[in-house]
């Protein structure tokens, strides 16, 4: 069993449960598929949330039609390729995603019951040197994930009916952003040994590659860059994330 990528704040305790929660079925296998079969690996159960279908996606007009449930077959299989069985989908609009109260009530809802350590999402904030990954359903769905995370998700006056429903507030961990500014970056994770796994977890989604070869062209080429900017070995084929410790030894809460 390979080793699991760490917690910001060290390795004091085990690293079991992670949710990760993106926009669209693909979001994640760009951003972050290497890391979470790494995470796979390792004996750590990770779930995804999808916001939306991604029913306003895809390149072929005979695909129309079933847009939603191709997509939501493509993600299923994508996920299985890097040890994820559990995939969650809010039923959101494609395009129209915004950072609203109902949508965090959502978010809280399905955290409260999945109870992880780290959530893993967008990052909130636009990356103006890579205006194609800044997807507007993107930067809200960080957003609303950020806002849920504290202190909705651990405060129990926050959505009462939650609460009434057995959905107990509790303490997240950690928050792993991807996507974000560069200057953000704090935590890099060399995924070069299932470089294979993130692959295959991307052309699971063919309904979005009129170019595949092009395509896996550019993400490989990211994560060489990504890897030097993280100060990482030469050779080393790295995804970025800003992770941000929201409960840890040092924070002090009032509920």
């Amino acid at each position: 069993m390979t080793e699991a990528p760490r917690f910001l704040g060290g390795d004091d305790f085990e690293l079991t449960h992670v949710v990760a929660i993106a926009a669209h079925p693909d979001d994640l296998d760009f951003g972050a598929a290497g890391t979470i079969a790494r995470l796979t690996q390792a004996g750590v159960h990770v779930e995804y949330c999808l916001v939306t279908n991604g029913d306003a996606g895809g390149f072929d007009e005979s695909h129309r039609p079933d847009i939603e449930r191709m997509r939501q077959d493509e993600q299923r299989a994508a996920a299985a390729r890097v040890g994820v069985a559990d995939v969650h989908f809010l039923g959101e609009r494609d395009g129209y995603v915004a950072p609203t109260l109902e949508l965090q009530k959502k978010i809280v809802a399905l955290l409260r019951q999945l109870r992880p350590q780290v959530v893993l999402a967008h990052h909130p904030e636009r990356n103006w040197g890579n205006m194609q990954s800044q997807h507007p359903d993107h930067l809200s769905v960080g957003e609303a994930v950020v806002r849920a995370s504290y202190p909705a998700l651990e405060n129990p006056f926050a959505f009462p009916e939650l609460q009434a429903q057995g959905l107990e507030a509790y303490r997240l961990r950690e928050l792993w952003l991807f996507g974000g500014p560069e200057e953000r970056e704090n935590h890099f994770v060399d995924i070069s040994s299932v470089l294979d796994k993130k692959h295959e977890a991307l052309m699971a989604h063919l309904s979005q590659h009129p170019d595949p070869a092009r395509m896996m062209d550019h993400v490989n080429n990211k994560l060489v860059n990504v890897a030097r900017r993280g100060g990482q070995a030469e050779g080393a084929l790295s995804e970025a994330f800003h992770a941000v410790t929201v409960n840890g030894a040092s924070t002090i809460s009032g509920f």
